[in-house]
């Protein structure tokens, strides 16, 4: 109960700190932006590595930075398909799906195994 707590207070503070940032930086966008998935991993990482040490949260550290890789290549390609070709979301999104997860597989295979 204690560790879930914890993991409240922090999680909170972190999302609140960077909403706070995105909040001040023009434009807007940004807020939405650093109010999510930087702020909970972060949150995530500090408890990872007060519970299970330091080289465990290198090792997530590691899988987000790879992950967010992926992530980027996929909402490139999703971005230029549905601006510039305009074509229907669902198959783009499921396509680049695919491709996101064959680039993170073979980062994951290539870096991390």
């Amino acid at each position: 109960m204690k560790e879930i707590l914890l993991r409240i207070a922090v999680g909170g503070v972190v999302v609140s700190a960077f909403a706070l940032l995105g909040d001040l930086l023009k434009p807007k966008s940004f807020a939405g932006l650093f109010g999510a998935a930087p702020s909970v991993a972060l949150a995530t990482l500090a408890l990872t590595a007060m519970k299970d040490g330091k080289a465990y949260a290198s090792l997530e550290a590691k899988s987000m930075i790879l992950g967010a890789v992926s992530f980027f290549l996929y909402a490139s390609v999703v971005s230029r398909w549905l601006v510039r070709r305009k074509l229907a979301v669902l198959p783009v999104t499921g396509g680049a799906m695919i491709l996101w997860l064959s680039a993170a597989l073979s980062l994951w295979l290539v870096v991390l195994r």
